[in-house]
């Protein structure tokens, strides 16, 4: 199964490429817990003080959502929809409130100026000056805050206390001009108009801007409240996510400075000392962290003949970030690092991320050490938890391993004794790890992922699919393994678990797969009980060599429901496990920050302080903290996605007006997309471009077919295009057929049709399908 290595993917060690579809799906709150608004209404209605305990009474809450509704009133209070009075009663806020999100709107030399992001009275909105504990300002117009007001003489001053993401009323865009107007260009394709400009402040016509909306419809226009400068500048395509996503890319001078202070801790004497061991870490050749390293032997156990002992160390993150303190928050905030082609948007500073908490060669590092025994056919046997002390043997490229594994690169900086002493042994055990993965056949899907090579500029050097070797396999095996001991050593203390959770595809998905696949004339079963194996044996069946094998293998990705975190376990079907959790990258995923708390906890690994251990608080919101931090994952993977395709349109764009070879990825009643081989990117052929004639558009099959010729275009079909747009902007492309060029035959029905694309004057659409 191919996955993605960016420098690490924030979904490594969930088994593949599979888990980029399979990304996070928001959950419900409790539902005996009031909502926000609920709350509100209450508390205004309310003929008696309101406080914690008269609102549980009010909704008849459990005690279970009592501790609950605690942590959401302390949000809403946090969020200035609610105070508290001395007689810890809570009222609905007023004027303005002692803690609320305020708008940067201006700049007085060095102080920033906010007014209040919601104001419900009629008189206009006061201006707080922003008081930022003597340094320069790095909030301007634009930026949102939560910040502590108090009123000072005739005004009002804010004390910032964290930075917020952009609201939704900012518009990410281009400026371009129209005579003598300024229009702004949004880069989110999903937008159909162009917004009138109204103020530009110093930015021109070319500029990428941020702008805020103003007036009503449907005469609002947008005034520039922050320059960014050339779109087509090398890195922009990132920025372009990052802002259009709201993803915080900034620390706080105090969070740089907690991290600094942590990292001088000293790492303690009651730490298992594993500093003998070849331990080693295997990552991507650029990787700029490196949170997790492995070592394996065979067991001397005589109760386990011919089995394994195996260690995977993964940096003792929850060591260093405190439950409460700054890092803690913006990391929960974060969710999650986001990893772009030319930077990493890390979710905790580098002090820590690329340093303190990443395992380097010959320095000595606080670690959780997962201790593994193997059988001889990959089961695992017993697990056990430690706080370690590991200095690494070797930071060694997935390339490189794999080199010397295959003969092929031995000597330094690859001495014999390392690969011996190291490498044999990891490969040896995996053999086995391989072993079980095969006998529980879990989802395998070979999609390979893009990677973009950017040269010290930042210049596009080439897009080309992801080499896959075996040494990416056996880390993510290592893993896997580490993952569901994790999952199931916390089961066994009854303590907290943060589960990656992946659900069964729903029946309605499954028709869906059936009713495509008959177009292929490929049966497919729904009276069978659905398991990982069964889409593995629909694949066989087909065979490696079948032109539509890479659309069916994408249909059958699609058709799997989405992961999630949540407290409450439903197994990971992909994986084909019954208990999993995220342990193994705590430097990039909350969620495994949770994890190793947990441990902390359960196991009594921190005698001497309750610091690094999951707070009551964190173990009553549970749900809530799962739903935050998948939302924040499906956040990142869609602007990774985005920028993905921004470069690849970049690196076209060059080539607009050349023959493309590419494959049909998805057809609709207004055209169909293609993707260009061995590059990616989907552009759009419109079904105006195809000919004079009426096309039907057949949605069983997915199809457009030609009423009087029989031109028929499915998905999975390899046809030749003319490339006529590649914009680097919105990461759009364009395709129209190539004249005289003829298609790949196609199956229906159990009859080769050989179809010639045809172009002329705008051809007409008529549905067939399921209720039209």
């Amino acid at each position: 199964m191919a996955m993605a290595f960016r420098q690490k993917s924030p979904g490594r060690g969930d088994g593949g490429r599979a888990s980029a579809y399979m990304t996070a799906m928001p959950r419900r709150q409790s539902p005996g817990l009031p909502s926000r608004q609920q709350i509100l209404d209450f508390i205004a209605q309310s003929d008696q003080p309101a406080g914690k305990r008269e609102i549980a009474r009010a909704f008849g809450l459990s005690a279970q959502d009592k501790i609950a509704l605690k942590a959401l009133l302390k949000d809403m209070a946090d969020e200035g929809l609610i105070d508290s009075a001395p007689g810890r009663a809570f009222h609905r806020m007023g004027g303005v409130p002692k803690v609320t999100v305020l708008r940067i709107v201006d700049v007085d030399g060095d102080q920033p100026i906010a007014v209040p992001e919601s104001w419900q009275a009629e008189t206009p909105p006061p201006r707080l000056r922003v008081q930022e504990r003597g340094r320069r300002s790095a909030l301007g117009p634009g930026d949102r805050i939560l910040a502590r007001t108090e009123e000072k003489g005739a005004g009002w001053i804010a004390h910032p206390m964290k930075k917020l993401a952009r609201g939704e009323e900012l518009v990410l865009g281009v400026l371009h001009a129209e005579g003598d107007r300024l229009w702004l260009k949004p880069v989110d394709k999903r937008e159909k108009r162009d917004w009138p400009v109204s103020d530009a402040g110093e930015a021109e016509p070319g500029d990428l801007v941020l702008a805020e909306k103003t007036g009503r419809p449907p005469r609002m226009t947008v005034k520039v409240s922050e320059r960014l400068g050339d779109p087509f500048a090398p890195r922009s395509f990132s920025l372009i996510a990052i802002h259009k996503h709201g993803i915080p890319n900034a620390f706080a001078v105090e969070t740089i400075e907690e991290a600094e202070r942590v990292a001088a801790l000293p790492l303690g004497d009651g730490r298992e000392d594993l500093r003998a061991l070849p331990i080693v870490a295997i990552d991507p050749a650029d990787a700029r962290d490196h949170d997790d390293a492995v070592w394996a032997a065979p067991d001397d156990d005589p109760a386990n003949p011919g089995g394994f002992r195996a260690i995977v160390a993964i940096a003792d993150v929850s060591f260093y970030v405190r439950p409460g303190g700054r890092l803690d928050k913006e990391a929960r905030k974060r969710g999650n690092s986001v990893y772009f082609p030319d930077r990493v948007v890390p979710m905790l500073p580098e002090t820590l991320s690329a340093n303190m908490c990443s395992l380097k060669a010959g320095q000595d590092r606080a670690a959780m050490a997962c201790h593994l025994t193997i059988s001889k056919d990959g089961k695992l046997v017993a697990w056990r938890f430690t706080r370690a002390l590991v200095r690494i043997a070797a930071n060694i490229a997935y390339e490189d391993a794999q080199a010397a594994i295959d003969g092929d690169l031995v000597g330094d900086p690859f001495p014999r004794e390392l690969v011996e002493g190291a490498l044999r042994p990891l490969w040896a055990c995996w053999a086995a790890l391989a072993r079980a993965r095969d006998a529980r056949e879990p989802l395998d899907l070979d999609l390979p992922e893009r990677r973009v090579v950017l040269d010290e500029k930042g210049r596009i050097l080439s897009v080309a699919p992801r080499e896959r070797l075996d040494a990416h396999r056996l880390i993510e095996d290592y893993m896997i393994a580490a993952n569901v001991a994790a999952a199931k050593a916390l089961e066994a203390k009854k303590a907290e678990v943060m589960y990656r959770v992946h659900e069964p595809p729903s029946r309605e998905k499954l028709v869906a797969l059936k009713d495509y696949l008959k177009t292929f004339g490929v049966e497919f079963a729904l009276g069978q009980v659905i398991r990982p194996a069964t889409f593995n044996q629909l694949l066989a069946r087909i065979g490696e060599d079948v032109d539509f094998r890479p659309q069916v293998m994408e249909q059958v990705l699609r058709s799997q429901t989405q992961a999630y975190y949540a407290p409450r376990n439903a197994g990971h079907f992909g994986l084909a496990l019954g208990s999993y959790a995220h342990f193994t990258s705590p430097i990039r995923r909350y969620a495994d920050l949770i994890v190793h708390r947990s441990l902390v906890g359960a196991y009594g690994l921190d005698p001497d302080a309750k610091a690094t251990r999951l707070t009551a608080e964190d173990a009553a919101a549970m749900e809530r903290l799962g739903t935050a931090i998948s939302q924040a994952e499906r956040r990142a993977m869609e602007a990774e996605r985005e920028t993905i395709d921004r470069y690849v349109a970049a690196y076209l764009a060059t080539h607009v007006g050349d023959l493309m070879d590419t494959r049909i990825t998805g057809v609709q009643s207004f055209g169909f997309f293609a993707t260009v081989e061995g590059l990616g990117g989907d552009g759009l052929v419109p079904v105006s471009t195809l000919g004079a004639e009426r096309f039907r558009y057949d949605e069983a099959a997915q199809a457009l077919e030609g009423e009087e010729s029989g031109d028929r275009y499915t998905p999975g079909m390899k046809l030749k295009l003319r490339l006529v747009e590649a914009n680097p902007i919105s990461g759009s492309l364009r395709f129209e057929l190539a004249e005289g060029a003829s298609h790949m035959p196609v199956r229906r029905g159990g009859k080769d049709r050989r179809v010639m694309g045809r172009r002329g004057r705008p051809g007409n659409i008529r549905h067939q399908g399921r209720g039209r």
